[in-house]
């Protein structure tokens, strides 16, 4: 056994709304920058729907992820070594800008040049990769408007897997809402697939990144990731991709699409895997026994042994404890109500997701009946809008006892949790019928309803003596063009070192209320790390001012 951590990400589907505050953020923190105005490390999708980019999950086409080979070994579904050595120069299996969308702007100087006359002035779209006006057909949100209707819906790979299971008439129509980052798996095929060896997995917390300096841009990563979630800046000539914001992370911050969501949905926290089973797990021949392996990989931080495996394998205490309180453990070893995303493609993700119930109490109280009744949930669970099978496809292969099991396990902590807050006897057989108990049923609706900022991202640091080094490096992804030009043209030289957000200082700010270091006050304002609070000393000139 070898013991290595990992920080993993569980999204509670329930309680997204589609606001897009997560993708919008993301996108002012990572990919504000030419080059990459199509990437979206962070997109929100209407379920059920194409994704972006389009039809993303029909692996037939794009050939993501692994398979099994004849001998029972995993390979590439695209090809091994051999195929992309043909292939390196001209790679088909990737989307094309059609898939993603050509990024656009609008001729706003028109609207403010324009000299007064009797037509309203129009500011018409025009592509920010071409230059040239454009139309606007697609983007990365763009099933929302019709939110799962039979245009898009009947095009989504999902649907297509379970035809005759999903009614896409007006009257059975439904949608709900799933926010995608890179998935940071335990078995990256992205990492596999490039030629360069520039995608690398962090030992320290297993967050997988880019080496910019190694990347060669040869987009063997792009076809690899069956989630399609690496994208090429084709100014820069480089790969990039969802970092899980790692300076935040290694301050103690949770990532930035976690910390603007509105619906308070993402949990952070530590899992310990076993890393040398791995490699078993992912080559179990059946698809759907796929998600209990996985689940087997994850080990108990409160087991000895484990814990002087850790200890032996250079796991930090720090680690170890925060692996003991982790949100997501609770949420995918203890409760059991977290499932990874197309576990089939093998590649063991380490983003998980709670599927959402939220329709069938509506259902059922407009048809009559006790919404949060134990007996009338358990008994409609098959009936739901939002079929079973579309969310087994989704988070288990297809295996729909596992995803029924979630769904009876929240409907039961409904049921208690409304017999507790009108004063009503519990029921006992509510939790036995799940296999719970009340005060497991209790622990996970604290989780999932009122869990505190602390409870919810439960983030070890790294060592006070790299604190400093940390907080100045540069950053692994370049502003505009990538760097001073060099004897080779645009970004061959020596990158310009990247202006950094002082994470320790935006950390005191967010836990103290703090607007400076208290050593560094004095006459001077940071208003990039003020956060409107309070009147600090310097700000305004003083009564003796001249």
């Amino acid at each position: 056994m070898r013991v290595m951590s990992q920080l993993a990400m569980v999204m509670n589907l329930d309680k997204c709304i589609g606001c897009h505050t997560c993708s919008v953020t993301c996108k002012q923190a990572w990919t504000n920058r030419s080059g990459v105005e199509y990437a979206w490390f962070n997109n929100v999708e209407t379920r059920p729907g194409q994704g972006y980019p389009r039809r993303h999950e029909d692996q037939d086409v794009w050939k993501g992820g692994w398979k099994l080979n004849r001998r029972g070994g995993l390979t590439l579904r695209a090809g091994g070594r051999f195929r992309k050595l043909v292939t390196i120069f001209a790679n088909p299996l990737m989307p094309s800008i059609k898939d993603y969308y050509e990024p656009w702007t609008y001729d706003y100087e028109t609207l403010t040049t324009a000299p007064l006359s009797e037509n309203i002035p129009v500011a018409r779209p025009f592509s920010l990769i071409t230059g040239e006006p454009t139309k606007v057909e697609w983007s990365a949100n763009w099933d929302d408007d019709l939110a799962g209707g039979p245009e898009l819906a009947a095009q989504d790979p999902v649907v297509e897997r379970i035809s005759g299971r999903v009614r896409l008439d007006f009257e059975n129509a439904f949608m709900f809402y799933l926010p995608r980052i890179c998935e940071h798996c335990l078995n990256p095929a992205c990492g596999a697939s490039c030629p360069s060896g520039a995608i690398y997995k962090r030992e320290e917390d297993g967050i997988v990144l880019v080496d910019q300096d190694k990347c060669r841009g040869w987009r063997m990563c792009v076809t690899g990731c069956p989630y399609k979630k690496i994208y090429f800046n084709h100014k820069t000539g480089k790969a990039e991709k969802c970092t899980l914001c790692y300076p935040r992370i290694e301050v103690g911050l949770p990532t930035v699409c976690s910390e603007t969501c509105v619906g308070r949905l993402r949990y952070l926290g530590v899992l310990l895997y076993d890393a040398d089973r791995v490699l078993e797990a992912a080559s179990v021949e059946d698809d759907q026994a796929l998600y209990r392996a996985q689940l087997d990989l994850l080990l108990d931080p409160s087991d000895p042994e484990v814990i002087a495996a850790a200890r032996r394998d250079g796991i930090p205490e720090p680690w170890l404890e925060a692996a003991r309180r982790s949100p997501v453990r609770a949420l995918i070893s203890e409760h059991r109500v977290a499932l990874p995303l197309h576990p089939e493609y093998r590649t063991m993700p380490m983003v998980w997701y709670i599927p959402p119930l939220s329709p069938v109490v509506e259902a059922l109280r407009d048809s009559g009946h006790d919404g949060e009744d134990a007996g009338n949930l358990f008994g409609a669970i098959d009936a739901l809008r939002i079929p079973v099978e579309y969310l087994a496809e989704l988070f288990t292969a297809g295996d729909t006892t596992v995803v029924t099991g979630v769904l009876r396990k929240l409907s039961a902590m409904r049921s208690h949790m409304r017999r507790a807050n009108l004063g009503e006897e519990p029921d006992p057989s509510i939790a036995e019928s799940v296999g719970m108990d009340a005060t497991g049923l209790e622990a996970l609706y604290r989780l999932l309803a009122i869990a505190k900022y602390e409870e919810r991202y439960v983030i070890p640091t790294q060592a006070a003596r790299e604190a400093a080094q940390l907080e100045e490096t540069a950053c692994s992804v370049d502003y505009a063009a990538g760097g001073a030009d060099g004897p080779f043209g645009e970004a061959s030289g020596r990158p310009m070192p990247a202006s950094v957000e002082t994470f320790h200082a935006l950390k005191e700010r967010q836990s103290t209320g703090a607007l400076t270091d208290p050593e560094d006050r004095r006459g001077r304002v940071n208003l990039l790390n003020w956060d409107g609070k309070g009147r600090p000393q310097g700000l305004f000139p003083g009564k003796d001012a001249e």
